[in-house]
């Protein structure tokens, strides 16, 4: 999905499907924890790039909406920025109704209309979800949140709702196989939706992104994360906000693949059960 028009920094984000396919030749398909060959237990397509009017934000969540809800399998979709994120889980609450929804960023996303005079930026998906009633009540775990916010009350939406917020700080405190145990345990069967902002990541693991905030999970928190999911459903992800312009040596995107493997690898862990 090769959009950043929601972008509210540095854009270059529409510019990280064509690097994370071209990295991605690196990828191998067997995954030693799960003890699963991806490849071999999912059939695998690259559906290409969703088109739409490269500047009508509004025609790009039409695009995107329809693209999803055609789709029979589940998708693992390639941002561009996190503005994606609404129009997939849009299309996917009509076949799976509320999901639990795992979101790995340094932001919020909670926004409104007053930050930017925008309502669909970047910052804005998460509440739009929440609005809409695509997130069971008290099903929103949001991964590696950090820094400076603009006012005490930028989480209350997610607070009252009984999401559960888990700090950059505490994924290193606690260990991602504690964290993830508790996910699963609160998650059970649910059907689940994973959005990874790669933001989420401390920019010293990950400088290839418009929006770095110091201070992230690590590249290994990240991974580890990820496949402590293991054993939930897993119907749909997205990985975001990876910016090709500002990575360094590919670093990112190289990231960004192996992030996508470990999403696949949890819908491979899925269909074996």
């Amino acid at each position: 999905m090769p959009h950043d028009g929601g972008t509210t920094y540095q854009p270059g984000a529409r510019l990280a499907p064509f690097h994370l396919r071209r990295v991605s030749a690196l990828v191998q398909g067997h995954h030693p924890d799960h003890g699963v060959d991806v490849f071999e237990r999912l059939r695998c397509v690259d559906g290409g790039n969703i088109v739409f009017p490269p500047f009508d934000r509004a025609a790009m969540r039409t695009a995107v909406e329809a693209e999803i809800e055609q789709l029979a399998a589940a998708p693992v979709v390639i941002g561009g920025d996190h503005s994606i994120t609404l129009p997939i889980l849009r299309a996917l609450a009509k076949r799976h109704g509320q999901m639990a929804i795992v979101h790995f960023d340094a932001h919020l996303d909670l926004s409104g209309a007053d930050v930017w005079g925008d309502d669909y930026h970047h910052g804005t998906p998460i509440r739009h979800i929440i609005d809409e009633g695509l997130v069971e009540p008290g099903q929103l775990y949001q991964i590696g949140i950090r820094g400076p916010r603009g006012t005490a009350n930028d989480d209350l939406l997610a607070r009252s709702g009984g999401h559960t917020l888990v700090s950059a700080e505490a994924v290193a405190e606690r260990s991602p196989k504690r964290i993830c145990a508790e996910l699963r345990e609160r998650i059970g069967t649910r059907p689940v939706y994973i959005t990874f902002d790669i933001d989420a990541i401390d920019p010293a693991f990950a400088p290839g992104t418009g929006t770095p905030v110091p201070g992230g999970i690590t590249s290994r928190e990240a991974l580890g994360l990820l496949r402590g999911l293991a054993g939930l459903d897993v119907r749909g992800a997205d990985l975001v906000e990876v910016c090709p312009p500002l990575d360094h040596a590919d670093i990112t995107s190289h990231l960004g693949a192996n992030l996508v493997w470990e999403m696949l690898a949890l819908m491979a862990v899925r269909v074996e059960r």
